[in-house]
């Protein structure tokens, strides 16, 4: 038996848009280990502070721990000013990552239907003001500014 429910379809949509690609100032919300046999990874969860009209907004991500992909756990990990004595000693501490601050650029990518955040880069939160100033790809640049380089 079928029945009409009366607005259905408009509570099943997501009722956030979804966040734009680009480069956000944001605080470490959670993280969690999740083992998997070939790609152990950690998912990270992000508040967005900056830009102001997405502030409070999350970001969720993956960093993988492979020894391929462990340059991008360290590049994380250094720009949002991690521990430096538990760096050196190869450890991570779930709770110590918690409201560490910094600059992450995003960008989405969809494998088998589902929409993934990709975690492109990091900065120090002390670069933002800089980093949100600077175009964020080349084909925003004049061609005399690309003749410079």
């Amino acid at each position: 038996m079928k029945r009409q429910v009366p607005g259905l379809a408009e509570s099943a949509r997501d009722s956030r848009p979804e966040i734009p690609d680009g480069i956000f100032l944001v605080r470490v919300e959670g993280v969690q280990f999740r083992w998997h046999a070939h790609k152990p990874f950690y998912v990270l969860r992000f508040s967005i502070l900056e830009p102001g009209l997405l502030a409070g907004r999350s970001i969720m991500g993956r960093l993988y721990c492979t020894q391929k992909a462990m340059w991008k756990l360290g590049w994380f990990l250094r720009d949002f000013l991690y521990d430096p004595e538990l760096l050196a000693h190869e450890q991570v501490d779930e709770r110590a990552l918690a409201g560490l601050r910094g600059v992450v650029k995003i960008s989405h990518t969809v494998i088998n239907g589902i929409s993934l955040v990709n975690l492109d880069g990091f900065a120090p939160a002390s670069q933002w003001e800089e980093l949100c100033a600077a175009p964020i790809s080349g084909t925003t640049r004049s061609k005399a500014e690309e003749a410079a380089r």
